[in-house]
């Protein structure tokens, strides 16, 4: 490459506007311009070879003329430098001159008026009066002209249209509508107006039936003509009003008579009906037909040809009735909650229509652009006016107006607009999903709305199984299956409707989704019965009068916190699939925003500009995968379905409740009895016989009710041995009421961080959980038994303070006595089994106090400030 080549080269970088197409062109082989191909193969080695050495020949020009530019850029630099201290002093200077040339030449200026003398500057005066009024003259022969061309304008142009020269006549009518800015803001312009006017309409009248028939006939030279004619009279958009109009009437009339099964409004009772979405595959079919033959025909027509076919797409789907809005209202009003799988039928049908569409657009622009087409006669490509479709109002966006946008960038072959540049222009896709908008818009209660309708077919599948003595266990784990195959579903859904924009409204719909289904089961709970056989008791469990119906109910509530593990497990593994499309989205998006041309998000630009500037698009979906890529990296999950996970752990300690409630039974009927025992409310009279003789007393024994609590405490243990192993006891512990924290902090970290119940009312953005290992490890059997005792034994205890022991309406000595002994007592076996009640030990130390002490203590202390004391007080008489 010579210098001269080379300064060339970088000469003309400046005319690009493209960096790639510049280096495409300098390095392009000059043999490759003239089509020589022969041995291309052979040739290959020395091709790179030299195309190699053109890169780094390139590279070091390029490096050359960055440094010859910085250095004049640096003189130049210095050169303003040194200048700019003397600007000021020039500015001065000149100022200063200018004031003295002024001084100058007024003095010239007066000295020049006594230097003419009086006959010529009367002579002056005169020619310049006489150049006034020849120009008024000029100017009123102008206008007897225009008078004289609009006193025979109307006999002119009848006179044409009876002879058939429609051109001469629309020639004449441009001609005498350029006049009319002669007659702008004067008495003569409205009737001259309302004269031309008459005349356009005229000549309109005598073209349209003529028209109509030239394009029935697909008469282009004929069209052709006429389209000239009626831009000649500013007539244009009629003109494409009655092209539009002749050409969409079969479709129109195939919209109108479709008899359709699911939209209403038609009868289908001879059996013939279809869907919407197979007449919608049949009308597209029959569009795409008619714009394939428009692609040809447009050309020959118009100076535009993709304006007028995205005009004519336009005008059909304006003209049609009812409107594709209403069939679309009416398609939801058949289906009801299941009506987003057919909506998505017809958004798969019309992005399919779209996408040929687009392939038509593009040839009909290369078409026009091609080198061929640019050399021949035809106009340049101009913008059109939109079309109103023969006097139909339609609804638009606003951005749904079909004209160009921003001109088409240059490219470097020739000064020829890019297609793309020219087909970002034409809003006839963005026209043709607009109705789909507000459904995706509202995509979180569709989808809520089907995943709530599939939710109660599966129920109802059940029949009576969930109010019978079926087995509820097994039941719930089936429905599972199905709950989770209908979830799964939607992540297809929300990609396929909404390309990704609708991933927040997917998260909260099967949050709440699985939500629903798990409160079901919750609040069935109360109501499950026993199933299989009934298990007897082994073994010695003094204190534990267990009937077989309490060991069924047992094995009920046992199985029933199984399925909740069983569930719990399901929706971690359908979150990992959740966060995987999650994930997949997101790098769509980041895709997208790098390289929109080649990783567009939907098929179709309208729809994706839609969708893009619909509400869709919001921060918190922006935030939501964020926070998924973020925790992707961080090797951490989140847990995306929050209130989903905490209806689970409610239901798991629903069950956890009841089963407490069973086991414990026989120390609560045990417990029920003991306020009201003989030895609380026993006379001390007795004591107090005519001897009045004091007998000390020792310590007493434990009534009969306490021993058989604290025998039944400590036989507890043994009810967990026959299943110290099985999982679902070990599920959930966190949620087991009233359980030691000492206990939950051996337990690995996963099976205690998860998520307390939410409200529903809790706002979408809500904190999200982490866990790191999403599957719990297992945990001794031990532990899960100890976490059981102690919860049960908190429980009882609590029963014990909270509920029987203020039943104690007075206490006398004796009772008393005998109430100190009980509690100390089951303190004692309490702190055996690792059990901490600091409501037992205060009312131990209450109970023991004498009289004299617990009014000092009550004195200290004051009223209402300590609720036991004052329970205490009250039975004891101490007020």
């Amino acid at each position: 490459m010579s210098l001269t080549a080379t300064t060339d080269s970088l000469e003309s970088l400046e005319e690009y506007d493209d960096l790639t197409a510049w280096i495409n062109d300098i390095l392009t082989p000059s043999n490759a311009a003239d089509g020589e191909d022969e041995g291309k193969s052979s040739d290959a080695l020395e091709n790179l070879s030299q195309l190699d050495q053109q890169i780094t020949h390139l590279i070091a020009s390029l490096d050359i003329s960055c440094e010859d530019t910085s250095s004049q850029l640096e003189r130049i630099i210095d050169d303003v430098s040194r200048g700019v201290p003397r600007l000021t002093y020039d500015l001065h200077f000149i100022k200063d001159g200018a004031l003295s040339l002024q001084t100058s030449l007024n003095i010239v200026h007066e000295r020049s008026r006594g230097a003419i003398p009086k006959e010529t500057n009367e002579a002056l005066e005169q020619l310049k009066r006489l150049d006034t009024i020849k120009g008024h003259m000029e100017a009123a022969r102008e206008v007897l002209r225009e008078a004289e061309s609009w006193s025979t304008l109307e006999m002119e142009v009848t006179s044409f249209l009876t002879e058939q020269n429609y051109a001469k006549a629309a020639s004449r009518l441009s001609e005498a509508n350029k006049s009319m800015v002669v007659f702008q803001n004067t008495p003569e312009y409205d009737p001259r107006r309302t004269l031309l006017v008459n005349l356009q309409n005229q000549l309109e009248a005598s073209l349209s039936s003529a028209l109509v028939a030239a394009i029935n006939e697909q008469d282009l030279d004929t069209c052709r003509n006429y389209f000239s004619i009626f831009s000649n009279i500013q007539r244009e958009q009629e003109f494409r009003n009655y092209y539009n109009g002749s050409r969409r009437a079969s479709l129109v009339s195939m919209w109108e008579q479709a008899q359709l099964v699911d939209c209403g409004g038609t009868d289908t009772s001879n059996g013939q009906g279809q869907t919407f979405s197979e007449f919608l595959s049949r009308f597209y079919a029959a569009m795409l037909n008619l714009l394939n033959q428009e692609r040809t025909s447009m050309p020959a027509i118009f100076p535009d040809p993709a304006m007028s076919l995205s005009s004519l797409m336009s005008s059909i789907f304006s003209s049609l009735h009812p409107t594709f809005p209403q069939r679309l209202e009416s398609l939801f009003s058949h289906y009801g909650d299941s009506a987003l799988k057919e909506l998505i039928n017809v958004f798969r049908v019309t992005e399919d229509f779209a996408g040929s569409v687009d392939k038509i657009m593009q040839k009909i622009v290369f078409s026009v652009t091609s080198p061929s087409s640019e050399s021949s006669d035809a106009p340049p490509l101009t913008p059109a006016t939109p079309p109103h479709a023969g006097g139909h109002s339609r609804r638009r966006s606003m951005r749904m107006s079909v004209s160009f946008r921003s001109g088409a960038t240059r490219s470097t072959s020739g000064g020829i607009p890019r297609i793309s540049s020219i087909t970002d222009g034409l809003d006839w896709d963005q026209e043709l999903f607009q109705p789909f908008l507000e459904y995706q818009v509202d995509y979180n209660s569709l989808e809520r709305r089907l995943l709530d309708d599939s939710l109660r077919e599966i129920i109802s599948s059940d029949g009576s199984d969930r109010s019978t003595n079926q087995d509820q266990a097994r039941l719930i784990r089936e429905r599972a299956i199905d709950i989770f195959g209908a979830a799964e579903q939607s992540l297809t859904r929300y990609t396929a409707f909404t390309h990704g924009y609708g991933a927040l409204g997917l998260v909260q719909a099967l949050d709440g989704f699985l939500k629903s289904f798990v409160d079901m089961w919750t609040a069935d709970i109360s109501y499950a019965s026993a199933s299989g056989v009934s298990m007897q008791s082994s073994g010695d469990l003094s204190g534990l009068d267990y009937t077989p119906e309490d060991w069924a109910k047992f094995q009920t509530m046992l199985h029933l916190l199984g399925s909740a593990r069983n569930i719990s497990e399901r929706m971690m593994s359908f979150e990992v699939k959740l966060r995987s499309q999650l994930s997949q989205t997101s790098m769509k998006f980041k895709l997208y925003h790098g390289d929109p041309t080649n990783f567009p998000l939907a098929p179709s630009k309208g729809v994706g500009q839609l969708l893009e500037q619909s509400t869709l698009n919001s921060a918190e979906l922006h935030a939501l995968l964020e926070r998924v890529d973020s925790e992707a990296r961080h090797t951490g999950d989140t847990l995306l379905l929050t209130e989903a996970r905490a209806a689970v752990f409610g239901f798991a300690r629903a069950c956890q409740i009841s089963l407490e409630t069973t086991i414990a039974s026989p120390l609560r009927n045990s417990l029920d009895s003991y306020a009201s025992s003989p030895w609380m409310v026993q006379s001390d009279a007795k004591a107090k016989s005519s001897n009045e003789l004091h007998v000390p007393t020792f310590s007493l024994s434990p009534s009969d009710i306490i021993l058989r609590v604290t025998e039944g405490l400590l036989n507890l243990p043994q009810v967990f041995e026959l299943h110290g192993d099985d999982d679902a006891l070990a599920f959930s512990l966190h949620t087991l009421p009233n359980v030691d924290p000492e206990i939950l902090k051996t337990l690995p970290e996963q099976n205690v961080s998860l998520p307390d119940p939410v409200p529903q009312s809790a706002h979408p953005r809500r904190q999200s959980f982490i866990i790191s290992n999403p599957k719990p490890q297992p945990i001794d059997p031990e532990t899960v038994s100890s976490a059981w005792l102690s919860s049960i034994g908190q429980s009882l205890l609590t029963h014990l303070t909270s509920d029987v022991l203020p039943q104690i309406k007075r206490l006398t000595t004796s009772g008393t006595a005998q109430l100190a002994s009980d509690l100390s007592y089951l303190s004692n076996v309490a702190r055996s089994l690792n059990l901490e009640h600091a409501e037992l030990e205060k009312w131990k130390e209450y109970v023991e106090l004498d009289d004299a002490s617990g009014v000092a203590r009550l004195t200290s202390v004051g009223n209402g400030n300590d609720y036991v004391l004052e329970q205490v007080a009250r039975m004891r008489g101490w007020h």
